[in-house]
This record gives C-alpha cells, sequence and structure tokens, in this order.
C-alpha cells in the first residue's frame, strides 16, 4: 500500500507539471463557471424583448405598448410588418405581436379587437413566456374597460360626461398599477444560488468524465511505450501499480471539484460546513466511480486515440443522458437510459446535499451506486489488465 500512495503521489505531481493538464483539468471549469455565471447568474428575473407590429397607431395600442414596456425585464421593439415577416422567415425571430389597424376605433366603439402572434414553431420558450405576458396585460386593458362600462352604467342619468368617468376611472386604475393592492417581491439569499445549484453539479461532473479521455490516454501510451513492464522490474507488484494509478485518477478528479466547491463556498456562501464537507465526499465517491471507468476504459484499449474516443463517446453519452444541465421527466425513456449514467446518480445526490440542504442518509442510494460502480470498475479493469501480455 505504501509504495502504491507512493505511485499516487508521483503521477499527481507530474499532473500539476504538465501546464496542458492542468489547464484542462483546472484552469477550463473555472473559466466556463465564471462564463456561465456572466451570462446567466445576474439575471433573477426574466428578460426579453417583445417584437410588436403596430398598424394600429391609435390610443389603445399604444397604452398597450407602454404598458408592456413598463414590466420589469420587458423591452419593446416596435418594427414595421416587412420587417417582421423578414425576422420570422429567416428565423431571427420565433413570435411578434401585430396589433390590426382599427384596434383602438373597434374598442372604443364597445367590439372586440383582436391581437395576433405570429410565430415559427412553437415560439420557443421565450416567446411562450412573452406571450402569457402580453395576454396579462391586454387582460388588464379588458379589465379598464369593464371597469369604465360597469361606472357608466351605474351613473347613467346623473349628467356626469363620459370624458370625466373615463379620466377618473384611469387615474384610478394608473394608481392601482403603481401600488397595486398585493405585491409580489424577490428575497435572494447568497448571491444567485438558483442559478449556482442548476449548474454547478453539471459543471464538476461533466469536466472529471472529461478528465476520462486524457487518464486513459496516458495508461494506453505509458503501456505501449513499456513504462509499466519497467516499474514491474522494480519491487513494486501489479497489484500496487494498478492500484497507484485507480488512486491518482481519483486524486486528480477530487481536486477539480474541491477547487470548484471551494469557490462555491467562498464567492456566493452558499454551503454550510457540513453540507460543504457532505458535496466534497460525495465528490469523492463520484471520482471514484469515474476512476473506475477510466481504468476500464484503458485496459480495453490497444491505443492511445481508441481510448480518447470511447471516453469521449462514453461521456457525452453520459453528460447526455445524465440530466447534466436539465431535467428528465421521471418514467420518461430518456430517464430509464439514464440511469446507466453516472452523471444521473452524481447529480442527484449533489443536489440532495447543495439544493435541498439533505444529509448524506438522504444521498445513499446514489451514493451506493456509485461505490459499487467504483468496486467493479477496479475488479474488473484489473482481470483485463493482468490479462494483458508484459503486465503480470
Amino acid at each position: 500500500m505504501k509504495r502504491a500512495l507512493y505511485i499516487t503521489l508521483n503521477e499527481v505531481r507530474l499532473y500539476f507539471q504538465d501546464k496542458g493538464d492542468l489547464a484542462f483539468g483546472l484552469l477550463l471549469p473555472i473559466l466556463t463557471f465564471a462564463l456561465m455565471y456572466g451570462a446567466f447568474g445576474g439575471q433573477t428575473l426574466f428578460k426579453a424583448t417583445a417584437a410588436i407590429v403596430d398598424e394600429d397607431q391609435g390610443i389603445y395600442s399604444q397604452q398597450l405598448i407602454q404598458q408592456l414596456d413598463d414590466v420589469n425585464g420587458i423591452s419593446v421593439d416596435v418594427m414595421s410588418a416587412t420587417e417582421a415577416e423578414t425576422k420570422l422567415e429567416r428565423s431571427d425571430l420565433l413570435i411578434v405581436l401585430f396589433i390590426p389597424s382599427g384596434f383602438s376605433d373597434t374598442l372604443e366603439s364597445g367590439g372586440k379587437a383582436v391581437m395576433t402572434f405570429k410565430q415559427r414553431g412553437n415560439g420557443g420558450q421565450e416567446g411562450q413566456i412573452l406571450a402569457s405576458i402580453i395576454q396579462g396585460v391586454a387582460g388588464q386593458i379588458n379589465q379598464g374597460f369593464q371597469v369604465r362600462s360597469g361606472v357608466k352604467d351605474n351613473l347613467e342619468g346623473r349628467g356626469i360626461p363620459d370624458s370625466s368617468i373615463d379620466i377618473t376611472v384611469q387615474d384610478l386604475l394608473d394608481k392601482e398599477r403603481q401600488m397595486p393592492a398585493v405585491g409580489v417581491t424577490e428575497e435572494v439569499t447568497g448571491g444567485s444560488p438558483d442559478f449556482i445549484n442548476m449548474y454547478l453539479p453539471g459543471i464538476i461532473t461533466m469536466y472529471v468524465l472529461f478528465s476520462l479521455s486524457l487518464i486513459s490516454r496516458t495508461i494506453v501510451e505509458e503501456r505501449r511505450r513499456g513504462t509499466l513492464e519497467r516499474l514491474l522490474t522494480t519491487r513494486l507488484s501489479a497489484g500496487e501499480l494498478f492500484f497507484g494509478k485507480f488512486i491518482s485518477i481519483i486524486a486528480r478528479g477530487f481536486v477539480q471539484t474541491l477547487i470548484l466547491l471551494g469557490l462555491s463556498y467562498a464567492v456566493f456562501q452558499m454551503f454550510t460546513p457540513l453540507s460543504f464537507l457532505a458535496a466534497l465526499v460525495v465528490s469523492l465517491v463520484f471520482a471514484a466511480a469515474a476512476a473506475g471507468l477510466g481504468m476500464i476504459i484503458a485496459s480495453i484499449s490497444r491505443t492511445e486515440d481508441a481510448a480518447n474516443w470511447i471516453a469521449i463517446v462514453i461521456t457525452m453519452f453520459m453528460a447526455m443522458m445524465g440530466g447534466t444541465f436539465f431535467e428528465l421527466a421521471e418514467g420518461s425513456t430518456m430517464a430509464r437510459i439514464g440511469t446507466f449514467s453516472l452523471n444521473t446518480y452524481a447529480n442527484k445526490a449533489l443536489n440532495t446535499v447543495i439544493s435541498q440542504g439533505g444529509s448524506l442518509g438522504d444521498a445513499w442510494q446514489p451514493l451506493a451506486v456509485m461505490a459499487g460502480v467504483a468496486v467493479i470498475g477496479l475488479i474488473i479493469s484489473r482481470l483485463i489488465f493482468k490479462a494483458v501480455p508484459g503486465s503480470k
């Protein structure tokens, strides 16, 4: 065991000396994390631009546009019908609101005015949200008409001009919008927790698995060059050499997660000391499972390119099917396929201790699966490794 640890320490030392591996294993995850935070982390509210074609240019179409522009996070881009059609055709826009001519006149005469959403496909998730917001604003205007109509009916015969009623009701509606009886506020604790909870587990698991290609390729290259055989001419046994390599892979993956979790702890203050330690334990078990998988790839591969491509295919499968950056519907075909992905269990365990504030006991099932993969992977790869000529 002592000699195996020497192998581990030497591998970790070489890892820190290799600037390419270090940049990929440590700096690239940090850079990805920073870029994703810059793109999404500061947005706690929905933000979008509503494309509108106003063919009416009347008082109520302008009122609709103004009220929509006053919604937090929504900006309005008024354009011509030709421009809108062109952008829809080129997919520059997925949804556009068309306000027809005569819209305001129809409303003033008591008729029913209709607006039209033109969209490509389903309009996209952002477009659907925008359409709901626009319908909500239109509903407020409709309620205003209903209030005016009700007030006029109640005041009929009292000699009050309709213009005075309209002005008074509009003032009251404006005051209600500015100071609603029921208000909604947001309270964010610890920076931007929703963003971190959503993306941090995926970043951790993705880059630990990406390191499989480098690890597997390195071991195959050492075997091809005869480095492993020369080491076995020393007092080092094949089992000690193998176990030392296995521990070194775990150490590499754990160092990556330690840095990312440490940054999250220091910058976003999203952990308690206990939850931070729990996340480290989950990361260590996941690194062990990934190491077992990496050793199997290295044992069955005969060339560096083969090891590299096998690792890439497996990594992409696990990242896509393991709910790395999007949630898979429970019971769906994708979710069932995802049960073969290490990411599924790592993400569940990390979300349990990070997002839900759970303990390691709450995450025992995914932890048990990952620990089982680590042990089975170690055994299988050792059996294959022993069968390789010159490795006994």
